[in-house]
């Protein structure tokens, strides 16, 4: 009986915590590269250089900051999203390739 109830799970249980899990994998990377974080902090000085040069030089080090750690947050994102679409098609992917395997024969 499990194996008929296993596609309603996989699809509705499953994919729900499938889906949270990886939410939850998005999180940890927001957590690790904190490009909020470096966006509030922009016009604080680095090191405490409170002379021009050193607001200036902090300023254009946050701005590449922020840039770097939101691209590295998309491309993990993307991620995220190809681990979550696998999640839902490895079962179906696992039936074609059963299936081409009894064709070829």
């Amino acid at each position: 009986m499990d194996f008929f109830y296993f596609p309603i799970w996989w699809y509705s249980l499953g994919a729900l915590r499938s889906g949270k899990w990886c939410f939850e994998l998005f999180k940890v990377g927001n957590d690790e590269l904190a490009p909020g974080l470096w966006l509030v902090n922009i016009f604080v000085p680095m090191f405490g250089q409170y002379d021009w040069q050193g607001r200036i030089i902090s300023f254009i080090m946050r701005v590449v900051q922020i840039l770097f750690r939101c691209v590295g947050l998309m491309v993990w994102s993307i991620f995220c999203i190809v681990l979550f679409l696998v999640w839902l098609l490895l079962p179906i992917a696992v039936i074609y390739g059963f299936i081409q395997t009894l064709v070829v024969r």
